[in-house]
């Protein structure tokens, strides 16, 4: 490895729950490569200002709530998956200067939920609209589900979101209904991407009929819906954030990622914090 130091990290708000700097930092450490990767909080609106202070030392950039639409718009080029999701959860930092982003949210949510099931999936639902619920809606339809339910707090905000999975090349079926509306929903798959103290019982047992559930959260867990699951199939949040940082460490790095020591760096660490 040349001489130059290396630099990435993780951005978002808040950002101390964060896993990526555990699991990247494995990775490097497995690799023999002396980088550095870090958590940093940048707020709404700031992730101009934070790409404008950065020296060339830095390679790459993990992007968490709320700040991967806000990135779509910032950088010079965007990833095919990225632009259709209109958000990008990492961005390269190019030698010549450019910035590349890229949404590992989508192939990392179709590794996360094969990696359970290989069972056939054709009906979901989301709950929670936002870019997270964005990524999750086009990984399904990369997986073959046609018709979607988007369960939301407020409708209106959800506009983007909806015409986004419409315009995916499959142009699967998408609804839009209020979170607190949602009843009965027979579906192969449920992904939630809400806040664990959102999950009252009356919307954990809406979901009781679906075959598979997806938990995007990781921390706390388990969640309300998570607990849930009994014998179902269960996709953890957890594994989502290890597979799309999996993809994140070969953009940023061009080595293959050694998956298994980040996954157990992982869940070592998860194990602590449920401990303390």
């Amino acid at each position: 490895m040349a001489a130059t130091h290396h630099r990435c990290g993780v951005l978002g708000d808040p950002i101390e729950h964060s896993l990526s700097p555990v699991l990247h930092r494995a990775g490097y450490a497995a690799l023999g490569l002396d980088w550095e990767f870090d958590a940093h909080r940048v707020v709404s609106e700031g992730l101009a200002d934070f790409l404008g202070s950065l020296s060339d030392e830095w390679v790459g950039l993990a992007l968490t709530m709320p700040l991967k639409r806000e990135a779509a718009g910032l950088v010079h080029e965007l990833s095919g998956r990225a632009r259709l999701a209109g958000a990008a959860n990492t961005i390269l930092l190019r030698d010549d200067g450019s910035l590349f982003g890229d949404n590992t949210d989508i192939p990392g949510a179709v590794a996360a939920i094969r990696e359970r099931t290989t069972a056939p999936l054709s009906t979901a639902a989301i709950l929670g609209g936002g870019a997270t619920a964005t990524s999750i809606g086009i990984a399904l339809a990369d997986l073959g589900v046609r018709s979607i339910e988007v369960a939301v707090r407020s409708p209106e905000r959800a506009a983007e979101t909806v015409e986004t999975l419409q315009a995916h090349p499959a142009r699967p079926e998408v609804s839009l209904t209020r979170l607190d509306e949602v009843t009965d929903l027979q579906v192969d798959l449920v992904a939630s991407t809400i806040p664990a103290q959102a999950q009252d019982d009356r919307l954990v047992s809406a979901c009781g009929g679906a075959a598979t559930l997806f938990e995007i959260v990781y921390d706390p867990w388990p969640t309300p819906l998570a607990a849930s699951a009994g014998d179902r199939v269960l996709v953890g949040g957890f594994d989502l954030l290890l597979h799309q940082a999996a993809v994140q460490f070969e953009l940023f790095t061009g080595a293959v990622a050694p998956l298994a020591v980040m996954r157990a760096a992982g869940e070592r660490a998860l194990t602590e914090r449920s401990r303390a």
